[in-house]
């Protein structure tokens, strides 16, 4: 699976998404990887931290569209994404809200 052109959307490849590939490649690398992933994206400058952002929800969207294909693989890429954006950004992008009705 070519992770580097899902996470770039064929823009620009950020440093930062090589860190990703493990992880994407091997689920249980992914536990000692959120730390030094989140270390990096707290460095990005400028547009980085955005396209790097929209870079994870890209994974979630691809994973999305892939789901009935191969749903254990597609779970895993949409966790890796989830729990980063979650971790860096404080909430997800996708993420819709339950209203009450109060």
């Amino acid at each position: 699976m070519d992770y580097i052109r899902i996470i770039s959307g064929n823009g620009e490849v950020l440093d930062i998404y090589h860190m990703l590939i493990p992880c994407l490649e091997n689920i249980e690398e992914f536990p000692q990887s959120i730390e030094p992933i989140y270390l990096a994206a707290i460095t990005l400058e400028g547009d980085g931290l955005d396209h790097f952002r929209f870079g994870l929800v890209r994974l979630q969207v691809y994973a999305d569209i892939h789901r009935y294909e191969d749903s254990d693989e597609m779970q895993k890429i949409k966790y890796v994404g989830q729990i980063l954006e979650k971790i860096i950004f404080g909430n997800l992008m996708l993420e819709t809200e339950v209203v009450s009705s109060e």
